[in-house]
Order: structure tokens, then sequence, then C-alpha cells
């Protein structure tokens, strides 16, 4: 409600009227016939919903039937199938006895990415201190060859460590890689601006997958045998790169909000242009691009399905052979609302760490 006193030329705001619940739902949900039809039909329609899946979730399904006999004849869903098949769904192609290691290894990024949370570790330093040793003992643990353990090539790699290793992987790479872009894009030196942005488009203007496809297939016919390398090191450069391409252009956005007025003032003050961005330009551009830089990390890691195309072992592919079998092969289902669930919940922690950097940091909230 507004309210104009006519004295002065002062226009004051009300608050409206406070509702109590009960009349929130009266005049939002039964307000006429019409209304409370609606929602008597939506209420049923999702009560169903909830029993129907909850009574073939958990209260008709079988658990921990070591073999799919025990599954025949039921009307709800056989998690058995998690139960036998978990370790090929998690480990993939990883030898069996070694399966210790890449659980390990797992749990040592989600370790790192926890410490990255804390606020008393966000220096340079710091960060990079715990990212530098978290790496180091994750492809220690995953590849071997030091301290008695036996070498796994990264062929072998597969499931759930494989996934959270490009992920990370490709963030760690392309983060720094954007940064440089966004700068280039933003240079005073035309060769180094056109560039810059010649690459951007046509990294951008290119499906995931092809590029995926030639770094794993195309490229090797192009190099010399020393600079080749190993294929999923040229998929995780190769998917960095269209990482970096897309998240240069979201810092780019967060430093034109930037009023250049703060860059003259920083001139003034005798600030060289390396001490300029770091203090000054990038910290705020990081801070207005901080929702579109959290949604493509969430992109990022929905992204990490495609490798399968290429022939590696990821979570997705290991579920697939997890029902590839006669005896399970009718519980696809049931492995794919897995394998779902993971990925949910990955992502799900993306992006409430990413809800609250935007609380923490404001954006959004002057």
């Amino acid at each position: 409600m507004t309210i104009i006193n006519l004295q002065t030329p002062q226009v004051v705001e009300l608050a409206p009227p406070s509702v109590s619940l009960a009349g929130w739902i009266r005049i939002n949900l039964f307000n006429g016939v019409l209304s409370s039809i609606t929602t008597i039909a939506g209420l049923l329609f999702f009560t169903w919903i909830i029993y129907a899946v909850g009574s073939w979730a958990f209260v008709n399904s079988v658990w921990t039937s070591p073999t799919a006999e025990g599954c025949q004849g039921i009307t709800g869903a056989c998690w058995s199938v998690i139960y036998a098949r978990s370790r090929i769904i998690l480990f993939g192609l990883y030898p069996y006895e070694e399966h210790w290691r890449s659980a390990t290894a797992c749990g040592v990024v989600v370790l790192v990415v926890f410490l990255s949370c804390i606020p008393a570790l966000w220096t340079l330093l710091r960060l990079s201190l715990v990212w530098g040793i978290g790496a180091i003992v994750f492809y220690g643990l995953m590849h071997g060859g030091l301290l008695g353990l036996s070498v796994v090539p990264t062929d072998r790699w597969g499931g759930l460590s494989l996934t959270v290793y490009i992920f990370v992987s490709v963030c760690l790479i392309g983060m720094p890689g954007s940064i440089v872009l966004a700068l280039a894009r933003q240079s005073r030196l035309p060769v180094v601006r056109k560039m810059s942005t010649i690459l951007i488009y046509w990294i951008r203007a290119l499906p995931l997958l092809a590029i995926l496809f030639s770094a794993a297939l195309i490229i090797p016919f192009a190099l010399p045998e020393w600079l080749q390398g190993d294929k999923l090191t040229r998929v995780i450069a190769a998917f960095a790169l269209f990482f970096a391409c897309y998240q240069a252009e979201n810092i780019r956005a967060g430093m034109q909000i930037i009023p250049a007025g703060q860059d003259e003032a920083a001139k003034s003050l005798g600030l060289n242009y390396w001490q300029r961005t770091s203090r000054i330009i990038l910290p705020q551009a990081f801070r207005n691009s901080l929702p579109a830089m959290i949604n493509q990390f969430v992109m990022t890691f929905k992204d990490t399905s495609v490798i399968t195309i290429v022939g590696f072992f990821d979570v997705l592919a290991s579920a697939q052979a997890a029902f590839g079998t006669a005896e399970w092969a009718p519980y696809y289902i049931e492995v794919y609302v897995f394998v779902g669930f993971i990925y949910f919940v990955f992502i799900f922690s993306l992006s409430r760490y990413g809800a609250y950097l935007e609380k923490r940091m404001r954006v959004g909230h002057e």
C-alpha cells in the first residue's frame, strides 16, 4: 500500500497486512469452486504419486538378496542389484583387490573440497597447498608405483573415482585458463584481444562431444608420439579448454560491471596493471559473476557423463555394465536411480555451497 502525503512531497510505503497460514490457504488455494476443485485434485494426484513411489521403492522392495532370484515375483524395486553390483558401479574396471585405493582416493577429493570451503583457507598459498597435496595423494593412490602399490594404468580407472578425477582436473586446469582468457579479451593489445576472442567463439561454437572425440581419436594423428600423452590426459586437456572458454565469458561479464573509475583511481594511486587486476578487478569480477560460475561448475560435473562416448568407464558406463548380465538385466531402472542419486548428491552440494557463498558475499543484495 502506498500513501502520498499532500503536505510534503513524500511517498510513504506501508507494509502489507500480515495474513495467517489459514488465510493464505483460503485465498490462494480455496478461493472459489474451481480453485477448490483444482487444489483437491492436485492433492489427490500427488498423494497417489507418493504412495506409488513409496510402495515401489520401500514397501515392496528387496534390498539384500545376493542373486536375482530373490527379486522374482516382487512388485517393488530390486535394490539387490545395487547390493550385489555396487563394486562395479563405483569402481568400474579398477582391479578388484585394489578397490580400497580408489575409495580412499575419492575420500581424499571430498576432504580437499571440504577444506576448500573453510573461509580460513581462502588464500592463494593455502588453497594451492591443499589442492597440490590432495592431487599428489589422489594420483599416487590411483596410479600406484610408490610405497609398494602396484601400477594401475589410466585405462583401468573407472567408476565414481574416474568421474571425480575428471571433474576436479578440468576445474583445476580450466579456472586459471579462464582467467587468462578473460583478461586477454579485455587487453588493449589488438592481437591478444582478437586471438582470444576467436579462440573463445570457436570453442563455444563446437559441441563438447566433438571436442572430446577429436582429442581422443584425431589429435594423435597430428602430433608426434612423444607429445601425444595418454588418452585420458588429452581428454582432460580438451575438456578444460571447453570449460575455460565458457567460464572466461562469465568472468568477463563480471569485469564489465565494475565502474571504470575504480581502475582510474587505482592508477592514480600508483598501482601497476597486475596489482590493479589481482587486488581490485578480479575479486569484484568473481563476486559479480559468482552465480554464473557456480552454474558452470554444476554443468561441468553433469557433462562428465559424455566421456563414456570416447571409451572411458565412468560411473554411468559402470552402471550400464552392472545390469549388462542376463541375471540383472530387468533391473536397470534401479541402477539408473542409484546413479542419479549420486549425481544429485554432488550437484546439490555444489548448488548449496554456491548459495552459501552468494549469501556470504551478498551477491545481488546491495
